[in-house]
C-alpha cells in the first residue's frame, strides 16, 4: 500500500535521535502493517532469524538430519518488529526502534537474544508512527544491553507538543543505577501466567530466574491478576476495530497505491484495497468492521472497553500491594523453524505469541524482555519485567541487575567471523603492499 511512498516529515523518535548525532541506517522489515507475531509476512518476504546461522545452534543441529529444503531450514525472528530485532542481533547496528502494540518488540526481542523495551504508553512521541491501535502503540526500543535501551530511552521520552498523549513533564537523560541492595526488592509471579502451553524449559528459567532473587534477599510471591484469561479476546476486539479506523485513511486517493480501475469513487476504493492489503490486513479490517456495527457496538466494542478496565486494575492491585516488578516470560518457547510456525494461521500465531505481553499495553505499563540463557537447542529464552507506570527507571534497573547476573552469551556467527577475518588480513596485506 505504501510501496514508493516518501515521507515528507520525520517521526519525532526519529528526529530526536538525528538531533542527538545518531546516524540512520535504514528501515527494517516487518509482518505487514505490523500485523502479526512472527515477521513472516512482510511485502520483501519473511525476516531470517540470525540465531539460525550461529555456531551455538549450528553445533546442536549436527546430531539432527537436515530438512530437504535448505532454503527454509531458518528460524522465525518473531514480530511484528522482527527486522529490527534481527539487526541488532547480528550486530548490524546499535539499537533499532520497533513499534509496540501487543508485544512487537519483546516478543522479537525474545526470539533474537536481544533486550526489547516497550515504555510506559505516554512517555515516548507516537507522532510519525504508522497507527495500529493508537490506544495501546508504543514506540519500542532494541538494544543488546539494558544500559543501551535506558540510553535511548533518554534520548526519546518527553513531551511532543504534536502528540496529545504524551506526558506534561520535562524527561532528562539519565544513567541506570548499580542496583547493589536487591533485598529491598518485592518480585511478583503471575499464577495466571503458568498457562498449559507453556514449554517446559522456558518454565524451568522462569523458576531459576525467580529463585535468583530469592537468594539474594529479595521477597518473591505468587500474585493474581483475575482477568488474564479474557485478555487476548478482549485485545482482539479492541485491536480490529482501532484497525478498521485507521486503515481507512489507505484509500487511494491521497497518498500509497492506487488502482487503475475508474469506473467510480467506490470501485476504486474497493479495488485499491484489495491490491494494497495482504490477506491478514483485510482479514482485521472485516473484523474490526464488524465489531463497531451499530448492532454489535455495545456487544463487542464497550464491554471489551470494560473488560480493559478491569485488566488494567488488576496490575494496579499488585502494584498497590507493594509488589516492584513482575516476572513472566516472554514466549511460550524459543524460535520456532519457519516451516512449523506457517502451519498455523497469522490469527492464531498471533494469539499465541502475544498471549504474555498484550494485558501490558492495554494497561499502558512499561514491560522489557531481557534474554536469560539458551535452550537446549542453543537459541535465545527471554524473560519479561513488568513495572509501574513511569517506573521505566526503577524497571530497566531491575532489567540490568538481572542481566549482569544471568551473563547471556553473545552470539557467535562463525562463518561471518571468518569471512570479517580473511577481509581484513587482505586488507593489511594491500596496505603492506601499497607501502
Amino acid at each position: 500500500m505504501l510501496k514508493g511512498y516518501v515521507p515528507p516529515f520525520n517521526a519525532t523518535v526519529v528526529q530526536k535521535l538525528l538531533d542527538q548525532g545518531a546516524l540512520l541506517m535504514g528501515k527494517t522489515n516487518l509482518d505487514e502493517f505490523a500485523m502479526g507475531c512472527g515477521s513472516t509476512d512482510g511485502i520483501f518476504g519473511p525476516v531470517k532469524n540470525p540465531w539460525s546461522f550461529s555456531k551455538q545452534y549450528r553445533e546442536k543441529r549436527k546430531q539432527k538430519p537436515h530438512g530437504d529444503n535448505e532454503d527454509s531450514d531458518w528460524l522465525i525472528t518473531g514480530g511484528s518488529s522482527g527486522g529490527s530485532a534481527a539487526a541488532v542481533s547480528a550486530f548490524t547496528c546499535f539499537a533499532a526502534l520497533g513499534s509496540d502494540t501487543g508485544g512487537s518488540t519483546r516478543n522479537p526481542a525474545a526470539h533474537c537474544g536481544v533486550v526489547g523495551l516497550k515504555p510506559s504508553y505516554g512517555l515516548v512521541s507516537r507522532h510519525g508512527l504508522i497507527p495500529l491501535v493508537n490506544s495501546m502503540d508504543v514506540p519500542g526500543i532494541l538494544t543488546r544491553c539494558v544500559d543501551d535501551a535506558a540510553v535511548v530511552l533518554g534520548v526519546l521520552a518527553g513531551h511532543d507538543c504534536k502528540d496529545s498523549t504524551t506526558i506534561q513533564d520535562p524527561v532528562k537523560p539519565f544513567m541506570l543505577p548499580n542496583l547493589t541492595d536487591v533485598s529491598k526488592l518485592c518480585i511478583g509471579i503471575p499464577k495466571e501466567y503458568l498457562v498449559p502451553e507453556l514449554s517446559s524449559e522456558v518454565q524451568s528459567l522462569w523458576s531459576k530466574a525467580a529463585s535468583l532473587f530469592e537468594s539474594v534477599g529479595a521477597k518473591v510471591i505468587e500474585v493474581s491478576l483475575p482477568h488474564t484469561s479474557y485478555s487476548i479476546v478482549c485485545y482482539h476486539v479492541l485491536c480490529t476495530s482501532e484497525v478498521a479506523s485507521n486503515m481507512a485513511r489507505f484509500d487511494g486517493l491521497e497518498y500509497g497505491h492506487r488502482c487503475d480501475i475508474d469506473v467510480s469513487t467506490e470501485a476504486m476504493y474497493a479495488a485499491t484495497r484489495r491490491e494494497g492489503f495482504n490477506d491478514v490486513v483485510r482479514g482485521r479490517i472485516l473484523s474490526g468492521n464488524f465489531f463497531l456495527l451499530k448492532e454489535n457496538y455495545e456487544n463487542y466494542f464497550v464491554k471489551a472497553q470494560k473488560v480493559r478496565r478491569l485488566i488494567a486494575n488488576d496490575f494496579v492491585n499488585v502494584f498497590n500491594s507493594g509488589v516492584d516488578a513482575l516476572l513472566t516470560p516472554t514466549t511460550l518457547s524459543e524460535a520456532m523453524p519457519y516451516l512449523e510456525f506457517i502451519k498455523e494461521d497469522n490469527r492464531t500465531r498471533s494469539a499465541q505469541g502475544d498471549i504474555f505481553t498484550q494485558a501490558v499495553n492495554m494497561a499502558g505499563l512499561p514491560a522489557v524482555s531481557v534474554p536469560m540463557a539458551l535452550s537446549n537447542q542453543g537459541l535465545p529464552i527471554g524473560l519479561q519485567f513488568i513495572g509501574r507506570a513511569f517506573c521505566d527507571q526503577q524497571l530497566l534497573a531491575i532489567a540490568k541487575w538481572f542481566e549482569k547476573q544471568v551473563q547471556f552469551p553473545v552470539i557467535q556467527l562463525q562463518e561471518l567471523m571468518d569471512d570479517c577475518s580473511s577481509i581484513f588480513e587482505n586488507e593489511k596485506l594491500t596496505s603492506v603492499s601499497l607501502k
